[in-house]
């Protein structure tokens, strides 16, 4: 009896041994499972039909909000004293995206359009698209400098252009007109005379060209012969460097497009991407560990040296002209126009320019721009990208709108795109790439844990019974020699 229990703990060590190999199997082949399901879930193909259906149709709600700077003094300005704002929003928008024109090539490469349109969100704005604001007027101050080398009679002469068409320095108008266009006899005389001057040909407002349109012609890669390569992109509007800048790095297209990553990121991968609205590529940094909803992901930042001067930071020598650092200066790429790029609130900029304007008041937490991405497959599930349009101005001699406006870079509009991942997406992400890869993990360890614990305890019963055998063994033995002797008497 104990020998059949002995070897049924034999049999128990051997059940043991198989459910650690097969945990230590699971733990070595359960990550490369996962890593090329994510492989061949990710690449850009039709027959992937939930990440195609993403990449196509962004299924998430994107959001723009808008807040103006009111200026309280223009007069005063005028005059030369400090500028006083109060800012006003949000003005939320609801942003569509949908690619079309979609082409794949043989190089493993896809182009794409990728079009745009705005719903204004009453229900989300502090306000309405017909409050009324005041801010700088960009055809007069902005075309003052773009004047003031040309000869003095040329600039008296643009003085009595504005005043013929009643254009001041500070525009008075309501929200939707600013940001969509209003008609100006000013920029109709100019697309005639002067066409090319002017950034578009209809109504003149700062988002005129963004709604109902496209971003260019995008070529980016698949990564079907090469996963790392995955959304980066390979040439916009036929371009692999842009020309609107000094030096060869400046013009350099790096990165993606924007909205997916490659997969299998790592605390030391940076986020870089193309931005056709800056007119250049930006890199973010990691900055930490988070975790939304249950799925882990790893935050991006801005580093200090995104819109850092050429003095502060040698590489972005290129981007000059430049003025004080956290100012990008686009006006290469905005008919020089002298437009500046920043973060809200001159958010990480030099001091110097809150000293300048009065009514700023820049954090972190309000102003600086971030992206949480999943880094196993590089997917955004938390996007807040967060820039600010500003206006150099100055007295220009002979133009007689800009009286004796101190040199300033006033803001004029800062905007917040945002975007999340929820609903049956997020659930989807949350079983596949957080609940499966848990219960993968929970059976291999559990199997090499209930492996273990079976080996060690049935090893402890072989023992007993082993022991228990010799002990019956051995009275068996002593009673066979008891009944020799018994019977030899």
């Amino acid at each position: 009896m104990a020998i059949n229990k002995a070897n049924i703990a034999i049999g128990f060590i051997v059940s043991g041994v198989l459910m650690v190999f097969f945990g230590t199997f699971l733990s070595f082949v359960g990550p490369i499972i996962i890593d090329d399901q994510i492989v061949k879930n990710t690449v850009i193909d039709p027959k992937n039909e939930m990440s195609y259906t993403m990449w196509k149709d962004v299924p998430v709600p994107f959001y723009m909000s808008v807040y103006f700077f009111n200026v309280l003094n223009p007069k005063e300005i005028l005059r030369g004293e400090k500028p006083m704002v109060e800012q006003r929003g949000p003005y939320v928008y609801r942003k569509r995206i949908q690619k079309d024109n979609i082409t794949f090539h043989a190089n493993s490469t896809v182009s794409y359009r990728e079009y745009r349109r705005y719903a204004f969100e009453p229900s989300m704005s502090s306000g309405n698209e017909s409050d009324v604001v005041t801010i700088p007027n960009m055809l007069v101050l902005g075309a003052a400098i773009m004047m003031e080398n040309m000869p003095y009679a040329v600039r008296l002469m643009i003085s009595a252009t504005f005043k013929t068409f009643k254009e001041g320095p500070f525009l008075t108008k309501p929200v939707g007109e600013l940001m969509w266009g209003y008609d100006s006899g000013l920029v109709e005389f100019l697309n005639k005379y002067m066409p090319g001057m002017l950034p578009s040909s209809g109504k003149f407002g700062l988002f005129a060209d963004f709604n109902n349109s496209d971003t260019g012609l995008f070529t980016i890669n698949t990564g079907s012969d090469d996963i790392r390569k995955i959304h980066k992109v390979d040439s916009w509007n036929g371009l692999t460097e842009l020309s609107n800048w000094k030096t060869p790095q400046c013009n350099m297209i790096n990165g993606t497009a924007g909205q997916m990553w490659p997969p299998f990121m790592t605390r030391e991968s940076t986020l870089e991407f193309y931005s056709p609205d800056a007119c250049r590529s930006m890199e973010l940094v990691y900055q930490r560990d988070g975790v939304m909803k249950g799925i882990p992901l790893y935050r991006y930042v801005a580093p200090k040296t995104l819109f850092a001067n050429g003095t502060d930071y040698a590489p972005n020598e290129g981007f000059c002209p430049c003025r004080q650092s956290g100012l990008l200066n686009v006006s290469s790429c905005r008919h020089n126009s002298p437009v500046f790029i920043s973060h809200p609130h001159f958010f990480n900029a030099d001091p110097v320019l809150l000293d300048y304007v009065q009514g700023l008041n820049p954090t972190e937490e309000e102003h600086g721009l971030f992206i949480d991405i999943h880094p196993l497959t590089g997917v955004p599930l938390n996007v807040s990208i967060r820039l600010q349009l500003n206006l150099f101005m100055k007295k220009v001699s002979g133009i007689t709108e800009t009286g004796k406006i101190s040199d300033v870079v006033m803001p004029m509009i800062w905007f917040e795109e945002s975007g999340y991942i929820d609903g049956p997406i997020l659930n989807s992400f949350h079983t596949n790439l957080v609940v499966l890869p848990a219960v993968m993990d929970f059976m291999q360890y559990g199997f090499i844990a209930l492996g273990l614990a079976t080996i060690i305890v049935a090893s402890l019963l072989y023992r007993k019974f082993k022991a228990s055998y010799k002990e019956w063994v051995k009275d068996a033995h002593d009673h066979e020699k008891k009944e020799m002797s018994n019977s030899e008497k």
